[in-house]
C-alpha cells in the first residue's frame, strides 16, 4: 500500500537519497525545502519515481509556515526530519545568532514537523517519526558547541515522542550519520582549507579519516537505514539513536 512520505530538507544531499528510496517503493513522496532552484531542479535527477515525488516550500523552522504546508498535505505515513545545518567555531567565538540559528533547524523544525504529524498518526494508530541527527548527537567534539548541543536535542526529542507513542502503533527513532558526502561536508572541507591552508584534497581526508570506514558515508546508506525504520520489518524499533559511522560509536 502506498504511503505518504514527507522529507524535510528533501531536494538535497541525504534528503534527496531519501527522497528517491520512498518514491523507489512506490510511496507518494512531498520533499520540502527553501530552495527554490532546488526543488525546481529535484525531478530531473528521480528518473521515472519523478511522478511520485512533490516539491514543496516550506521554512520548516517556522510554525506558521508549517502549519500551512502540512494542511496541505493531509495524512502523514511517515516524517523525516532531515533539513539540518552545519557551523564550527571555538566555544567562546560562538555567537548568539550563530546557536539560534542552528537550534532552529537542527531542533525546533523537528519539533514542528513532529507536532504536526503526530495527532493524525496517533488517531490512526500507525506512522513512524524519524529524525536524520548525527554522531554529533551521541558524542562532543572539539568547536562544534552550537552543532552538537542542537544534534543532542533532536535525539532527545525523538527519544522523548518515542515515550509518549510506545504501544500506540507509531515510532519514533533516529539515526546519527558520521561525515556524509554531501553538499553540507564540501562547506566542512572548504572551511578547513581557509583555516588551515591545507590542500582540498587532504582537508577531505581529514574527514575520510574520522571515520572507521576509511571513507564518507554515501547518502544511499543513510536512506536505505531510514527506509528500513519505517518498514514494517523494523515494528518493533522504537527510541533508537542508530549510529552510521561504522563502528567509532558502539552503543
Amino acid at each position: 500500500m502506498s504511503r505518504t512520505v514527507v522529507v524535510t530538507g528533501g531536494a538535497k544531499g541525504i534528503g534527496r537519497a531519501v527522497t528517491a528510496a520512498f518514491a523507489a517503493l512506490g510511496d507518494r513522496v512531498v520533499a520540502i525545502g527553501r530552495d527554490e532552484s532546488a526543488l525546481a531542479r529535484l525531478a530531473d535527477s528521480l528518473g521515472v519515481a519523478a511522478a511520485l515525488v512533490e516539491p514543496a516550500r516550506c521554512d520548516v523552522s517556522d510554525e506558521a509556515s508549517v502549519e500551512e504546508c502540512f494542511g496541505r498535505i493531509g495524512d502523514v505515513d511517515v516524517l523525516v526530519n532531515n533539513a539540518g545545518a552545519g557551523a564550527g567555531a571555538p566555544l567562546a567565538k560562538t555567537t548568539l545568532a550563530e546557536w539560534r540559528q542552528l537550534f532552529a533547524v537542527n531542533a525546533t523544525a523537528a519539533f514542528l514537523c513532529t507536532r504536526a504529524v503526530l495527532p493524525g498518526m496517533l488517531d490512526r494508530g500507525a506512522g513512524s517519526v524519524l529524525t536524520v541527527a548525527s554522531t554529533a548527537g551521541r558524542e562532543g567534539s572539539r568547536y562544534t558547541a552550537a552543532y552538537t548541543a542542537s544534534k543532542h536535542a533532536a535525539v532527545g526529542l525523538m527519544r522523548a515522542t518515542a515515550a509518549e507513542v510506545a504501544g500506540t502503533g507509531v515510532r519514533a527513532n533516529a539515526v546519527c550519520p558520521t561525515f556524509v558526502d554531501t553538499e553540507m561536508t564540501a562547506r566542512s572541507v572548504a572551511n578547513i582549507v581557509a583555516v588551515t591552508g591545507r590542500e582540498e584534497s587532504e582537508s577531505r581526508r581529514l574527514l575520510e579519516r574520522a571515520a572507521p570506514l576509511g571513507r564518507l558515508v554515501d547518502p544511499h546508506e543513510v536512506a536505505a537505514a531510514l527506509v528500513w525504520l519505517a518498514s514494517v520489518d523494523a515494528a518493533p524499533i522504537n527510541g533508537q539513536a542508530i549510529v552510521i559511522d561504522g563502528g567509532g560509536i558502539q552503543a
